[in-house]
């Protein structure tokens, strides 16, 4: 049986195509799973752009943000059964033995390969899985919703694990995409004044922004972070794709104040850390996440308090994932869903 796929080919600026391939075979561990809906992340764009900072192995088939029904087992996998309703962790291929999985922090084996770069992803039908990546879903959460688990996995680790917000904390979040609004959104949940900036082309998506009850700044952001105590933000997240961002949020927080980084940008800094210093404050790198926050993000999408409905721009078939993209890349739609034909 044979399948469309959206394949990253080449890293050569703009190799992706569609392609036909075959059923993947399973492993002893692994489901098969049936892709229901897929959503297209930044990275996804970075390769298709070929400015991404990170070893592809193409060809590739794109795609880690996805759910589905299972339709095969392997032979020792238990706990789970043809047509489960499941989504999937990104962390594909992992070494168990390696002292940070042996931790449950196997997002951060530093031989952890991922869907959609290491390891085929699910901009297809079927997608091979190994069954200790799924996570169940429930029956009211549709897959439109719940293949965005894993932006929000990435959100709800930044905010909530590694930036550690108080009720009443003055936040600002720096990059409107679907990263940055996720995270402004769970900062809200976790009872934070919660500011989000971006450019005046991104009006958009600081509208959506707001409809989390953020308020959204374009430009300068200084009145904003001084206004309780002249002080400063308690917190800035910055989910920018650039390295600049980073003067930006130590110029807007606090002294003994705290940033998060958790966009990527590969480019060199270029400036003094000393503010790091003299204002004695935390920066903290946030990448992935693992099985707890999984868990918990899921039941916050299945309850509603988590709505990641605001940020869907539609839903595309795979054969029109051209289109999905380059809406996303000029800014039109926050996240594009991708569906398998």
């Amino acid at each position: 049986m044979k399948s469309a796929a959206v394949v990253n080919f080449s890293p050569e600026k703009g190799s992706v195509e569609i392609r036909e391939i075959s059923k993947p075979a399973i492993g002893d561990d692994d489901v098969l799973l049936e892709v229901a809906n897929v959503g297209v992340c930044g990275s996804d764009l970075h390769q298709w752009t070929s400015d991404h900072s990170w070893p592809v192995n193409y060809p590739v088939v794109l795609g880690h943000e996805f759910g589905g029904h299972v339709v095969e087992l392997g032979s020792r996998v238990t706990g789970w059964k043809e047509g489960d309703r499941v989504v999937s962790e990104t962390a594909a291929v992992i070494d168990p033995n390696n002292p940070m999985s042996r931790r449950g922090l196997y997002n951060l084996d530093p031989t952890r390969k991922g869907f959609g770069y290491g390891v085929n992803g699910a901009m297809t039908r079927f997608v091979r899985v190994p069954a200790r990546c799924l996570h169940r879903v429930p029956d009211n959460l549709p897959f439109e919703q719940a293949c965005l688990t894993e932006p929000c996995s990435v959100a709800f680790n930044a905010v909530v694990e590694n930036s550690r917000l108080k009720p009443g904390d003055r936040v600002i979040v720096l990059g409107p995409g679907t990263i940055g609004i996720l995270c402004a959104a769970v900062a809200r949940l976790c009872g934070a004044d919660v500011a989000m900036v971006g450019l005046e082309a991104d009006r958009h998506r600081l509208d959506i922004a707001a409809a989390y009850g953020c308020e959204p700044i374009v430009g300068d952001a200084t009145a904003w972070a001084q206004q309780r105590d002249g002080l400063g933000a308690d917190c800035i997240i910055d989910a920018a794709g650039v390295s600049a961002t980073l003067k930006l949020a130590l110029q807007l927080v606090r002294p003994n104040g705290h940033i998060t980084k958790v966009g990527w940008g590969p480019q060199p800094i270029q400036f003094s850390l000393d503010p790091l210093v003299q204002k004695n404050v935390t920066l903290q790198g946030s990448f992935s996440h693992n099985w707890p926050v999984w868990e918990r993000v899921i039941a916050l999408l299945a309850s509603g308090q988590l709505n990641v409905k605001p940020i869907i721009g539609g839903v595309w078939p795979v054969t029109e994932w051209h289109e999905a993209f380059d809406k996303m890349h000029r800014g039109e739609v926050v996240k594009s869903v991708l569906k398998p034909v």
